[in-house]
């Protein structure tokens, strides 16, 4: 699987970012996985297409030392389709940016 992934965490980061993802993001039943929903304009055409499987997410995973961002896009209505597939430049480098985003506003060292 590919992700991007941010280790090493402290303890103290990973509360403040447990807090932050609890708090914006779609909580799986499954604790510390994430879903993010990507926004409208950047699905392929596929994904567009395909309006019963969306929204479309990235799923992250937070562990306590670390933050595991799959850069497989799905979607939770359906387990296979042709629109579940990974990311594209422009979506990848979404998520990395949102990523980074959170980080620094949360102020957390990377």
């Amino acid at each position: 699987m590919k992700q991007y992934v941010i280790d090493e965490l402290r303890p103290s980061d990973h509360k403040r970012l447990k807090q932050y993802l609890d708090e914006n993001f779609v909580v799986s039943d499954l604790g510390g996985l994430y879903w993010v929903p990507l926004e409208p304009e950047i699905l392929t055409a596929c994904q567009a297409e395909h309006r019963k499987c969306q929204p479309h997410y990235f799923a992250l995973e937070l562990l306590p030392d670390r933050l595991a961002c799959e850069l497989l896009v799905r979607t939770r209505n359906s387990i296979r389709c042709e629109c579940i597939q990974y990311a594209t430049d422009r979506q990848r480098n979404w998520l990395i940016d949102l990523i980074d985003a959170i980080f620094e506003k949360l102020e957390l060292k990377t």
